[in-house]
């Protein structure tokens, strides 16, 4: 059965309390305009009721929740890593506010993952950077055993409890950074033992 957009479109302006301009795109994915106070929905087809409810609750959950002000001068960090931690926000605070939501995130995000929306069939997780591998975790959710270290796991249980923009800006910027240091730790050419001389690990001359 075809989804009726125009529905979903009232939905959208019922659920965020505001006369939001809700404009139907060919586009790969929805979005919200914090500032114009416009949602963007795409023109999907063969994608159930769910889906566009979760789009939909995703969306308003920024009208909402996220707040209009430039945070580049708090945070120093991609701004891939601000959305990642704050749509985690933003979702558990709809699910808190309309509980109807939760089966429709549930149901939505299986069915995108079934798709292999998130284009990570047959990918080995630990390849993954880790906020790619904690937007995994709270999208597609626990049952997928996305893999992280100890230390990677008290990022995802501070996102879990994270209820202020402040505190996602403040998570954002510990994530990059820490991903950082790992990486300039993995590029660093390890040290030769002192017992080790340099002739054993190096190619023989002929």
């Amino acid at each position: 059965m075809a989804v009726n957009t125009e529905v979903k479109g009232q939905l959208a302006k019922l659920l965020a309390t505001e006369n939001l301009q809700v404009e139907h795109r060919k586009i790969t994915t929805a979005y919200f305009d914090v500032e114009r106070r416009v949602l963007a929905l795409p023109i999907w087809k063969d994608v159930s009721g769910d889906v566009y409810d979760l789009l939909v609750g995703h969306e308003v959950g920024h009208a909402l929740f996220t707040p209009n002000k430039d945070w580049r001068d708090v945070a120093d960090c991609p701004k891939d890593f601000v959305n990642v931690i704050e749509d985690a926000r933003i979702e558990k605070l709809m699910k808190r506010k309309y509980p109807g939501l939760r089966k429709s995130f549930a149901g939505g995000y299986k069915e995108l993952n079934d798709a292999d929306f998130f284009d990570i069939d047959g990918k080995d997780f630990n390849t993954f950077s880790l906020i790619d591998r904690i937007n995994l975790h709270f999208k597609i959710g626990a049952s997928a055993m996305v893999p992280f270290s100890i230390e990677e796991q008290l990022f995802v249980a501070r996102t879990d409890v994270a209820e202020t923009f402040e505190e996602v800006l403040q998570i954002a910027v510990d994530v990059f950074n820490y991903s950082k240091q790992e990486e300039e730790q993995e590029e660093t050419p390890q040290e030769m033992p002192a017992n080790e001389s340099s002739s054993e690990s190096s190619p023989k001359s002929s």
